[in-house]
């Protein structure tokens, strides 16, 4: 029997994979955003999945609306992915917290009225501070935010502690790091992405951070999101999104590898160390989930580099994001 997903964010990088593999299980995928632009969805889906898809315009924020919007698609499960990321809510702290919290509490009040069991949502490692010190942190260290987007995410997994206590939904939050792949074209960590697209493209490009980071392949990123979904996990869960930790330096020596002879040594690395914890551990979502899947760095730049071959090829590889 097939699901509906309820998919908020589904314009972003990893919503998009997550309603690949929704499409690709046989099951349906509603996607809730303000705008439907396709960029990322054109790329990641091929047209006959594009036109799978339904849609409903709303914004996250409108109680009546995201309510409205999930009893009408008799949704089965909602993967809450939805929100505006570091430099926006740098830029503008309070529109951030009305989309990164409000629209999160949003869902979980939708969820309650209709008495889904449980529902997934983004979190993120930067509930966490650089940690120093540390050679991997799990779910038991205390989180200390150094940004507006971590300070938000923190209060969305203490709201998620309160659904549990007071109305007995289940929830599951996942803090990935770095996510990189086909579709990460926005915010501070795609800048690694970005610079594979360019070196793919002849391109020089400076990643604007340094340091150690966790690097995470989206289409893992996707697959946990949709596997804690449906799991059978109650309580308010929170888990570490982890793939390979490794210098961002490093990293580009790994996409030098992977990149043709004369599009090697184009990028180059120029910013500061994120203020964020840079190995997490995943052992606690490893224990509820054991199959998920663990792409290697190499492996991941590879994939991605193909796909921008490919798209690039057929004359569809967007470069927009290159040019800011």
């Amino acid at each position: 029997m097939s699901r509906t997903y309820f998919v908020t964010g589904a314009q972003g990088c990893i919503g998009s994979w997550v309603v690949r593999l929704i499409l690709e299980q046989g099951d349906r995928a509603v996607l809730f955003d303000l705008d439907h632009h396709d960029k990322r969805l054109a790329q990641v889906l091929s047209p006959e999945q594009l036109a799978a898809v339904d849609r409903v315009q709303g914004d996250v924020t409108d109680t009546a609306v995201v309510r409205q919007a999930i009893e009408a698609c008799q949704a089965d499960a909602i993967i809450h992915l939805a929100g505006l990321q570091v430099p926006f809510c740098a830029a503008d702290p309070v529109l951030g917290a009305r989309v990164n919290v409000v629209g999160t509490l949003n869902m979980f009040e939708a969820a309650r009225a209709i008495g889904l069991p449980r529902l997934v949502y983004a979190s993120s490692a930067a509930v966490y501070d650089q940690a120093e010190g540390l050679e991997q942190v799990d779910e038991s260290v205390t989180p200390a935010p150094a940004t507006h987007y971590g300070v938000y995410k923190l209060a969305n997994e203490g709201n998620a502690r309160v659904y549990w206590q007071d109305a007995g939904l289940a929830s599951v939050g996942l803090r990935p790091l770095t996510v990189y792949g086909l579709g990460r074209d926005q915010g501070l960590t795609s800048g690694p992405t970005r610079a594979l697209k360019a070196a793919s493209l002849g391109r020089a490009f400076t990643i604007g951070f340094s340091g150690p980071t966790d690097f995470l392949y989206v289409a893992d990123a996707a697959r946990a999101f949709v596997e804690c979904a449906t799991a059978p996990l109650d309580g308010a869960r929170i888990f570490n999104l982890h793939g390979e930790s490794v210098d961002v330096a490093a990293a580009v020596a790994l996409m030098d590898e992977v990149l043709p002879e004369p599009q090697r040594g184009l990028i180059q690395v120029d910013g500061p160390v994120l203020p964020i914890a840079p190995r997490l551990s995943d052992a606690a979502l490893r224990a509820a989930l054991p199959d998920l899947p663990s792409t290697s760095l190499r492996e991941g730049f590879g994939a991605t580099l193909q796909h921008f071959q490919e798209l690039a090829s057929a004359g569809r590889l967007p470069t927009d994001d290159l040019d800011s």
